[in-house]
């Protein structure tokens, strides 16, 4: 029988979930900087992130720009453990994953085929922004700039249904990136920097017009999520 050990984000995940549960961390107090807390446990700053940026998504800290992160004031009543409370909506999350994936699929095709140069402008312009926030460490820029993109990849399909689809349903769309760009950096060895390549690939192939490495790399990319989440659920 395979034993799989906890990954380094995991671990400190649990660890300073652990603190605020026991008091040891009180609600809204500010904890010590990615550069402390990395040589507090003796790991990478990006795990660092990672755990912080699970522990964000489930409610239990507050990351502001420029501000420091803080235990959130308003802590959350489940007493699940961490890994199942992260991925609580795990079945509802998979569905509209799936069509997000068909969807995105058929317009990154087209939109290989049917791109204006204002497109490519706009998806390099995000992508500029992407890997500013990545630098800054601006989790929430990051996740509008991957909203807007995948918005602005099926805008360039030039199909008005993609279009209607797509904004008919934008705000779950949107909340669906931004939960699973928390979940797979905290259960896949992924990390942001990673997640900008795909982007960044997705958006050569498109310039290019090659219609199947486009749908490929879009459909792949949407894959990875499921797999995620459908291995959680197990």
């Amino acid at each position: 029988m395979k034993i799989e050990t906890m990954k380094g984000r995991e671990l400190v995940a649990d660890h300073l979930l652990q603190q605020i549960k026991n008091g040891e961390r009180s609600p809204g107090e500010r904890l010590p900087s990615v550069v402390e807390l990395a040589e507090s446990y003796g790991v990478g700053r990006s795990t660092i992130r990672e755990a912080v940026s699970a522990l964000k998504a489930m409610g239990w800290l507050d990351v502001r720009h420029g501000g420091g992160t803080f235990v959130s004031k308003s802590l959350p009543n489940e007493s699940k453990n961490a890994v199942d409370q992260l991925f609580r909506d795990a079945n509802s999350l998979i569905e509209l994953l799936e069509v997000r994936k068909a969807l995105e699929v058929g317009a990154a095709s087209l939109a290989a085929k049917r791109r204006s140069d204002e497109h490519l402008r706009s998806l390099q312009q995000l992508l500029i922004v992407m890997e500013q926030s990545l630098a800054d460490n601006n989790t929430a820029e990051g996740e509008r700039a991957d909203v807007s993109f995948h918005r602005t990849l099926v805008e360039a399909s030039g199909n008005s249904l993609f279009i209607q689809l797509m904004e008919s349903l934008s705000d779950r769309f949107a909340s669906t990136i931004r939960q699973t760009r928390e979940l797979w950096f905290y259960r896949e060895n992924a990390t942001a920097a990673r997640l900008l390549q795909e982007h960044q690939s997705l958006y050569e192939a498109i310039k290019r017009q090659d219609a199947q490495l486009a749908a490929s790399l879009i459909g792949d990319h949407v894959e990875k999520v499921i797999s995620v989440l459908r291995t959680a659920l197990k």
